[in-house]
């Protein structure tokens, strides 16, 4: 498919600078770009490759202004990324059409509703009193367990294991080797060694969720682990029993979060950051990768390190490490002399 500068400006409220009849087919790296292709310019320290990049048009900033001679036309929008998002959504539609229909040899319990709009995937399991939304898509190798239930047009990838009466909510995205409602790590210490206690709780999630393969989130030990409307979770993380994730936060990978730990909404936590258990992380938190986060942090901090400071000390005291080894020649030659 090939759209053209004019069509695609039309489409996004854009407004196009240079030759509005080029057209492109595909999408690309603004370094990496061929003829044909459509990129954007975000982040101001790449601009400089606009005036390199092969690219047949490029979505900018409208208040961008060039410095220079370059060959792609642009199209100026409010923001690139989303818009290139945007684009990107409306094209993966006519390229990745979702199946529909039930596959077999697949089991799906008595008394199951599947509608005509939904699939059911080879060797997909699901149980009794499972209760499944419009459009929903189950794929091969699925294990739904009895009295889940799972909200209009959510997708579960191959090899997804969804525990007994978990909830999961509309349009949410749960991808490969995903465990949802696996047992909390709940044991009782006693002289005999450690005595399961039984994991009685759910997990809820919401809306418009997406979970990553191979992330876990473990079942409550009472009530519920919850995962709030819009969170992103990517690939390789641990959220724990009774913990909870507020709206709209998004968590890199290898994140754990330890048992009833709560974090607040629209919060960005970067990969490797481990939380102890029984804290409370506050709304809009930005917390740097590999950070080790033991305590309550308040609304809006900008945190990282191990433990975790605040963003601004960590960066000053990584200076004065880098420094340590002068200071000590330094205090050597003061004492030698």
């Amino acid at each position: 498919m090939e759209f053209s500068a004019d069509l695609i400006a039309q489409q996004v409220g854009g407004t196009v600078e240079g030759d509005g009849s080029v057209t492109v087919s595909t999408f690309s790296k603004i370094e990496e770009a061929k003829p044909g292709s459509i990129t954007f310019l975000a982040n101001p320290k790449y601009t400089h490759y606009i005036y390199s990049t092969d690219a047949s048009i490029v979505l900018v900033r409208k208040d961008f202004v060039t410095e220079g001679d370059i060959r792609p036309t642009l199209i100026k929008v409010e923001d690139p990324y989303a818009t290139l998002s945007a684009l990107m959504t409306m094209v993966a539609k006519f390229m990745f059409v979702m199946p529909t229909g039930i596959e077999q040899p697949c089991h799906i319990a008595e008394g199951v509703a599947v509608d005509e709009d939904s699939y059911v995937g080879a060797f997909a399991y699901i149980g009794q009193g499972a209760r499944l939304g419009k459009g929903v898509k189950i794929f091969p190798q699925t294990y739904i367990g009895r009295n889940v239930v799972i909200g209009d047009g959510t997708i579960i990838y191959p090899g997804v294991k969804i525990y007994d009466s978990c909830h999961v909510g509309a349009r949410c995205i749960i991808h490969s080797g995903a465990v949802i409602g696996a047992d909390g790590f709940g044991f009782a210490p006693t002289p005999d060694g450690y005595h399961k206690i039984p994991q009685i709780g759910i997990v809820e999630i919401g809306n418009d969720v997406e979970i990553g393969a191979n992330t876990t989130v473990d079942r409550a030990t009472m009530g519920a682990t919850r995962v709030a409307d819009g969170v992103k979770l990517d690939n390789l993380i641990q959220v724990a029993h009774n913990a909870e994730v507020g709206q709209s936060t998004v968590i890199a990978a290898q994140t754990g979060i330890a048992g009833s730990t709560k974090v607040g909404k629209w919060c960005m936590i970067g990969g490797q950051v481990g939380f102890a258990g029984h804290i409370k992380i506050g709304d809009k938190v930005q917390i740097g990768a590999q950070s080790g986060v033991p305590n309550d942090v308040s609304d809006e901090s900008r945190i990282m390190g191990y433990p975790a400071v605040p963003a601004r000390d960590f960066m000053r005291q990584s200076a004065y490490i880098k420094r340590l080894g002068e200071l000590f020649e330094r205090v050597k030659k003061l004492e030698d002399k």
